[in-house]
C-alpha cells in the first residue's frame, strides 16, 4: 500500500486506536493494582470483648471470620483515649509531635480548638491525591461543623455523614447529643435529627451508596464507628435489652453492622480488591469488664496498662492479605498514614515528619514482619488552656514503650519507674526495674536509650484559631479536671456529665 495522504491518515488512525487501547488497558491495570481500603474504628473496646480474642462472655462472629481468612494482631498499639488515637492515625504522628496529647472534644468544650488539616498532615488527602475517592462516616468530634461545615472536604473527603458530637457545651437533652436512636446528623445537607432512625444503620447505609456509585475506581473508607461508646442503649437487633445487657448487645450490633458492609462488597463484586482494615480506639469504658480465657478483665480506657492501648486489630482481603496468620509484629497508630499511602502507590507528604512505618509488606505477605523493634502509647484526660488556647495539661506526658516481650513505664518528668515481663505477667504487676538478671538489664537499657531520643518536651496542638466557638465551657473549670490525676499511672475521676 502506497503511503499517499489518504493512506497516511488510515495508518495515523490505527495507530492512534492502538494506542488509547493500551493507554485504556494501562488505567484499568492500574485501577486494579490499587486495592479497595475500608478502615473501620471502634469507639472504646477491648480485646476482652471479641471473641477471636478470647473473650468468654460474647460471640462476635463476622470479626472473628474476619480474624480466620485474614491477619489477627497481637501487638497493635492505639493511645489510651480518644483524641490522642484519632489524631496520631490521622497524622502519622506520636500525640508530643502533633500536640493533641490529651482528649479535647471541640464541638462541646469550644475555644477555638480544631484539627487543623493545613497544618497537620492527613492520610485522608493522600489517598485523595493518589487517586481514590474518598468517604467518612461516624464520629468525629476534632471540629465544629457549626463553624466549619466543610472541614471534612478540606482533610480530604468527598463526602461524609457524621455525628456532630455534643456541641451544646455539656450534658443535656439536646438534640446534638444524640448519636444512636434519634440521631443528629451533619452531612452536605446540613445538621438535623433523624427521627426514630439508628445512627449506625444511617451511616452503613451511606457507605454503602457510596461504594455502589464508586466500585469501578479505587475507594478509601473511613468508618469511626459511635458503638459501643456510652451512653448505653438498646439496638436494633435487640430492641428490647435490658440495661445490663445493653453494652453486649452494641458490641454485638456492631458485629452486625461489619457483616452488612462484608456482604455489600461481595454484592458489589469489589471484594477480592478490598483490604478491611479493622480495629478500636482504646480500650473499654472502666464500668465494664470482660473475660478473656477466664481472666477478668476490666475496661482500660484513659490507663497505658495493656487493656487500655493493646487493640483488638484485624487486617482481612481475600487474595491480598495473607489467610488465618496470627502476628505478634509490633504496630501503632503512627503507621496507619504511612501503610495506606504504600497501598496507595503515593509518598507521605514531604512537607510533614512522621513517626509511623508502613507495614504495607507484612499484610501483603511480602514480610513476616515489621520494620518496628518498639512501640509507643501515650495521651488522654483532658487539655488545659491558655490565653484561651488549647494546650498541653502536661510538659511531658507520662508514657509506656514496649517491645514483644517487655514494657516499661515512663512518669511525667522522663524517667522510667517500671518494668514488666509482658509473656509472664497478664496483668502488669510485677515490677522487675531493680532485677540483676541480664535479660531484664539489657531491656532496661534498650528502653533507656529510645527514650533519649524523644522530645524533652510535648508539642502543644497546632492550629489556626478561626475565631470563636458557639459554646466556651469555663476555662478554670476544665483546666481544673485537666489538673487531676497528676503522675505516671493517673486516676483521672472524671466529674459527671464530662465522659468522652
Amino acid at each position: 500500500m502506497a503511503l499517499n495522504r489518504s493512506n497516511f491518515l488510515r495508518l495515523l488512525i490505527i495507530l492512534s486506536l492502538g494506542l488509547s487501547s493500551c493507554t485504556s488497558t494501562s488505567q484499568k491495570k492500574d485501577k486494579a493494582e490499587k486495592p479497595n481500603i475500608i478502615f473501620i474504628l471502634l469507639d472504646d473496646l477491648g480485646k476482652e470483648w471479641i471473641s477471636c480474642y478470647g473473650a468468654d462472655s460474647i460471640q462476635t462472629p463476622v470479626i472473628d471470620g474476619l480474624a480466620k481468612n485474614g491477619m489477627r494482631f497481637t501487638n497493635a498499639y492505639s493511645m489510651p483515649q480518644c483524641t490522642p488515637s484519632r489524631v496520631t492515625l490521622l497524622t502519622g504522628q506520636y500525640p508530643y509531635n502533633n500536640g493533641w496529647v490529651n482528649h479535647y472534644d471541640v464541638p462541646r468544650l469550644g475555644h477555638g480548638g480544631r484539627y487543623d488539616p493545613e497544618l497537620n498532615p492527613s492520610f485522608a488527602k493522600r489517598m485523595k491525591e493518589a487517586g481514590y475517592a474518598t468517604c467518612i462516616a461516624g464520629k468525629w468530634q476534632l471540629n465544629d461543623f457549626r463553624l466549619e461545615p466543610e472541614i471534612l472536604v478540606e482533610t480530604g473527603f468527598d463526602e461524609y455523614c457524621m455525628w456532630t458530637g455534643g456541641e451544646n457545651g455539656g450534658p443535656s437533652k439536646d438534640a446534638s447529643q444524640l448519636r444512636y436512636w434519634d440521631p443528629y446528623i451533619h452531612t452536605k445537607e446540613g445538621s438535623k435529627t433523624y427521627k426514630g432512625q439508628f445512627g449506625e444503620d444511617i451511616f452503613s447505609d451511606f457507605i454503602i451508596d457510596f461504594m455502589k456509585r464508586n466500585k469501578d475506581n479505587p475507594m478509601m473508607v473511613y468508618y469511626p464507628m459511635c458503638l459501643p461508646h456510652g451512653p448505653l442503649t438498646t439496638t436494633p437487633l435487640e430492641p428490647n435489652a435490658p440495661r445490663e445487657e445493653q453494652h453486649s448487645a452494641m458490641v454485638r450490633y456492631a458485629d452486625v453492622i461489619l457483616g452488612k458492609l462484608v456482604k455489600a462488597l461481595e454484592d458489589l463484586k469489589i471484594r477480592d480488591n478490598t483490604i478491611i482494615v479493622w480495629t478500636t480506639d482504646n480500650g473499654s469504658g472502666k464500668p465494664f469488664t470482660g473475660y478473656i480465657d477466664q481472666k477478668p478483665v476490666k475496661g482500660g480506657k484513659m490507663y497505658v496498662t495493656e487493656n487500655g492501648i493493646n487493640a483488638p486489630f484485624v487486617v482481612n482481603g481475600p487474595g491480598l492479605v495473607p489467610e488465618g496468620v496470627v502476628t505478634d509484629a509490633l504496630v501503632d497508630f503512627t503507621d496507619i498514614l504511612p501503610t495506606f499511602c504504600e497501598l496507595a502507590d503515593v509518598a507521605p507528604n514531604k512537607n510533614f515528619k512522621y513517626d509511623g512505618k508502613s507495614f504495607a509488606p507484612l499484610i501483603l505477605g511480602k514480610k513476616e514482619d515489621s520494620e518496628r523493634d518498639h512501640i509507643v502509647a501515650l495521651g488522654g484526660h483532658f487539655a488545659m488552656l491558655e490565653n484561651d488556647r488549647v494546650v498541653s495539661a502536661h510538659d511531658y506526658r507520662n508514657r509506656v514503650l514496649r517491645d514483644k516481650n517487655y514494657k516499661v513505664f515512663v512518669d511525667t518528668t522522663g524517667t522510667i519507674y517500671e518494668l514488666v515481663d509482658l509473656k509472664n505477667d497478664f496483668y502488669e504487676q510485677h515490677n522487675l526495674l531493680h532485677s540483676k538478671e541480664a535479660v531484664h538489664v539489657n531491656a532496661l537499657q534498650k528502653f533507656e536509650k529510645i527514650l533519649t531520643q524523644m522530645p524533652k518536651e510535648d508539642g502543644d496542638p497546632i492550629y489556626r484559631q478561626i475565631g470563636g466557638s458557639f459554646y466556651d465551657h469555663p476555662a478554670e473549670a476544665l483546666n481544673k479536671v485537666a489538673r487531676q490525676g497528676k503522675g505516671a499511672r493517673p486516676k483521672c475521676p472524671i466529674p459527671e456529665g464530662w465522659e468522652e
